[in-house]
């Protein structure tokens, strides 16, 4: 059964392309400024960030400038930040679709983590620029950084796939997510480096996905950056996990979204 759900998403893999080329031309529909929000976003959190506390809270960041050392986490959390509202979001916006054609339900919030790398793609240029300017020559450890990429990935998706089938039964959870990623922001090392948090948090810090993909990031492309592959290792388990249980709890839901929504 389980390959067999495989393979018709496979059948229904150009839908999926076509769900995520529909949430790249809404997004910026009518938008002034079209995809230079994806450079925009967290360029402007960087300057805003190392305004606040690269200069005033004055953060040691082991050597790293401090707007590049921001640049390079927010563009994880930024990626992940903008998929899951819309991705959790994704079933009850497209309910009339849901209700009267069958497909796979999981291409809705999955054509969101999609749609989303191309953003995630444009604000990589800034980061080859900031790092041409402060002469950063990342070593081998870049090799590291596709196998993050895709952790990011599956973490956002699950979480997605999750929140978006809770999101169908219980429409409060729209109103939770921003919430959660607020909070999230500060729970996460994106702001300051994780040698920073007390050592008596650093093993519930270890459960937090995040923690090891943004030092992880960090590590790759900064030669000479120390980085716990302990935290890697976690992070690549949790995100997994959490990817189980979101793909586990919408296939056990999705038969029912049609009656609910």
């Amino acid at each position: 059964m389980r390959f067999e759900w495989l393979s018709e998403l496979w059948r229904y893999r150009e839908l999926l392309y076509f769900f995520a080329w529909r949430e790249v031309k809404v997004r910026y529909k009518q938008a002034a400024l079209g995809a230079s929000w994806a450079i925009l976003q967290p360029l402007l959190g960087t300057v805003v960030f190392t305004l606040f506390f690269g200069r005033l809270a004055g953060i040691d960041t082991h050597g790293i400038p401090y707007p590049i050392f921001v640049y390079c986490a927010l563009m994880p959390w930024t990626y992940f930040a903008a998929v899951l509202p819309q991705a959790g979001n994704s079933l009850i916006s497209n309910s009339n679709l849901i209700t009267k054609v069958y497909f796979p339900r999981v291409l809705l919030p999955a054509s969101g983590a999609v749609a989303g790398l191309l953003d995630f793609a444009i604000s990589a240029i800034v980061l080859v620029v900031l790092m041409a300017y402060y002469q950063v020559r990342p070593g081998w450890s870049l090799l590291l950084l596709p196998v993050l990429i895709v952790a990011l990935v599956i973490v956002t998706l699950g979480l997605s796939l999750l929140l978006g089938a809770l999101n169908v039964r219980y429409r409060d959870v729209k109103y939770v997510i921003p919430f959660l990623l607020q909070l999230g922001l500060f729970c996460t090392p994106v702001i300051y480096p994780a040698t920073l948090v007390p050592a008596r948090l650093q093993p519930l810090m270890v459960l937090n996905p995040f923690l090891g993909i943004i030092e992880g990031f960090r590590a790759s492309l900064f030669p000479g950056q120390s980085f716990s592959s302990w935290s890697i290792a976690m992070s690549l388990t949790v995100s997994l996990l959490l990817f189980a249980v979101g793909v586990s709890y919408f296939r056990r839901t999705e038969r029912t979204f049609a009656d609910i929504i």
